[in-house]
């Protein structure tokens, strides 16, 4: 969080008091009214501009800092000198499957889809246009059905939201300053295609990419940069001819194509109509639109928080993955747009440890589809790993782990110190607790701690005297059903020891030789059994924990159904005041678990017995 500029010190009446002081220490003026004389005005010039100048330093010193800065033109300036360019609006993305079918006799062998053909969808009654950004081929099935595919023969064909937009430049004297602002605040920056001819009028022409997207760079490689102009526009920069490759020269023309889109408002469009027909050798046909992916993926702008986080990670990195904060930094620098979180660790810190191995795990947004999450992945291990990672280091994807915490808090409440009722006061402190984690953990590397929460909930009113929580951490498996199976359950922590009468690990109900059953330990026992709704144990031995390891070792298991679409696993950290998740592991809070519970409590009120 940015630090919030104080002039508390640079008041005016302070400053012309101490002004006042200070004159009256002199003997001149020692019972000098300055109130009632003309002097009272030089102290008001002099505070004025003591108080003014002040504000200013103290301003200009505080956007001089990543972390202080306040407007986004000095973050984003900031941010720029450590390498890292700030993320542009992202236009929504969603896969189709297209495809036509052509009964003319002279049909051709092959047919392609033009780059910019276009389709509608309505998200929230509003209508939005996506097209495509290449053009797609299509062969005759030999009865006239053509399916268009991708370059890795796929048929999911990806359309981009947004509206196409130009921009023409003309390269002048080489010895002046040549600059290139796109006047577009909503431009997606990575739907750009910059295409540099010889003369205004040859069809010749060079197409130059992305700078980020580089492993070597000669004086001939042809690329561009993009950042980020105060006024929120965007300016290209092309190479210096020497370090950062070719530049434009003068007569050459420069053409700038790209999508300016509305961002996260276009995600979710689940059905698409092509806005013409698809026309071959003069004659129409209907384009066959199915939905392979929904859009998602549109965002607006990178915020000013985000980029005070990821510029420093970024510049650490320096274009090579070695340690694990470089993968999190070139990860998060290519494809934030598509990721809340990333964390990368050694396969040496993995259960069993896997040398040469770097486990990477990404926390997708909400409305990121199948698809173009394995799409990240792959350009990940492709594009980046391939290229920046160190030789004979593998990088593999693990899904991120969540543990939701069960939190069932109660509170002292005394009513005759405050005007709510005990059930508005628990609805305000659950509301409390899921906005504290919302804010706090949900990602990776976060960390739970009950006093910090705790001492916010006895703030809440003054009507809450004292307040008390009990933790459990819960996890979910998927079982086969009627097949003996083995299952190995890892949590982020510790699980508590045995308690003779409260089970330690506990589950969800499934039936069990046609009865209703759930697992739990033994009392005083790492041992876990097999336990029918009445009592009766059906297995006496059906696995066992491992508090320290944090590990629930389930054997021998045959359930015939479960209870919903998983079976839940409940346990008792070892530490219920510190929570600290490893690895790939999330801690976020069970919301449909969790509650808060007023204990009345009349301090001020006295009895006579």
């Amino acid at each position: 969080m940015a630090t919030i500029i104080r002039s508390t010190q640079l008041d005016f009446d302070t400053i012309k008091a101490r002004l006042k002081d200070y004159l009256k220490q002199q003997s001149e003026f020692s019972d000098y009214d300055f109130e009632a004389s003309g002097l009272s005005n030089i102290l008001d010039v002099l505070a004025y501009n003591t108080h003014f100048s002040g504000l200013i330093s103290n301003f200009a010193l505080n956007e001089s800092f990543i972390n202080t800065a306040q407007l986004r033109s000095s973050v984003v300036s900031l941010a720029e000198g450590l390498g890292y360019v700030p993320k542009s609006y992202t236009a929504s993305q969603a896969e189709l499957s297209l495809s036509v079918q052509i009964t003319a006799s002279d049909r051709p062998t092959a047919i392609t889809l033009p780059r910019n053909t276009q389709f509608t969808s309505a998200v929230a009654g509003i209508t939005y246009t996506f097209q495509t950004r290449e053009s797609f081929t299509a062969i005759d099935s030999g009865t006239g059905f053509y399916q268009f595919i991708n370059s890795t023969d796929n048929n999911s064909i990806p359309v981009f939201e947004g509206t196409e937009k130009t921009k023409t430049f003309f390269v002048g004297d080489t010895g002046d300053s040549q600059i290139y602002v796109i006047p577009d605040i909503s431009m997606d920056h990575s739907t750009m295609r910059i295409r540099v001819f010889n003369t205004a009028s040859s069809p010749l022409f060079d197409t130059y990419t992305n700078i980020n997207k580089a492993v070597r760079i000669t004086d001939d490689s042809k690329f561009f940069q993009v950042k980020e102009a105060p006024n929120g526009y965007y300016e290209i920069i092309f190479g210096n001819g020497i370090a950062t490759g070719k530049r434009p020269v003068a007569g050459n023309k420069i053409v700038i194509d790209y999508l300016s889109t509305f961002g996260t408002v276009a995600n979710g469009a689940t059905t698409f109509t092509a806005n013409s027909a698809f026309t071959v050798n003069n004659e129409n046909y209907n384009l066959a639109v199915v939905t392979t992916t929904s859009s998602s993926g549109g965002a607006y702008k990178e915020n000013l928080e985000s980029i005070r986080q990821n510029a420093p990670i970024s510049f650490i990195s320096q274009r090579r993955l070695v340690t694990a904060e470089d993968y999190k930094g070139q990860i998060l620098a290519n494809y934030g747009a598509y990721l809340e979180d990333v964390i990368a660790y050694s396969g040496a810190d993995a259960i069993p440890p896997i040398y040469g191995i770097v486990y990477v795990s990404l926390k997708f947004k909400d409305n990121i589809n199948t698809n173009v999450q394995q799409n990240v992945k792959d350009e990940i291990r492709l594009e980046l790993s391939a290229n920046m990672a160190v030789m004979s280091i593998f990088t593999e994807f693990v899904d991120p782990i969540e543990t939701l915490l069960d939190i069932q808090t109660t509170f002292n409440l005394d009513p005759d110190l405050t005007n709510a009722t005990a059930q508005a006061i628990q609805n305000i402190v659950q509301t409390t607790i899921n906005n504290y984690f919302a804010a706090n953990l949900g990602k990776f590397d976060k960390v739970f701690r009950r006093s910090n929460l705790l001492t916010i909930i006895d703030a809440i009113d003054p009507a809450i005297l004292n307040s008390k929580m009990d933790i459990k951490m819960k996890q979910t498996f998927i079982p086969v059903l009627n097949s003996t199976q083995a299952y190995t359950i890892n949590f982020p922590a510790a699980i508590a020891e045995p308690q003779p009468l409260i089970p330690v690990v506990l589950t969800s109900q499934f039936t069990f030789n046609s009865q209703t059953c759930f697992i739990k330990n033994q009392g005083n026992s790492f041992k876990l059994q097999v336990v029918s709704v009445d009592g009766t144990i059906e297995v006496d031995n059906v696995g066992s924990y491992n508090p320290v390891n944090g590990t629930i070792d389930i054997v021998g298991f045959k359930p015939s159904s479960i209870e919903g679409n998983f079976i839940s696993l409940t346990v008792i950290p070892a530490n219920q005041s510190t929570i600290k998740p490893l690895r790939n592991y999330v801690i976020d809070i069970g919301t449909a678990l969790s509650s808060s519970r007023a204990i009345l409590d009349y301090q001020n009120t006295s009895v006579n017995i």
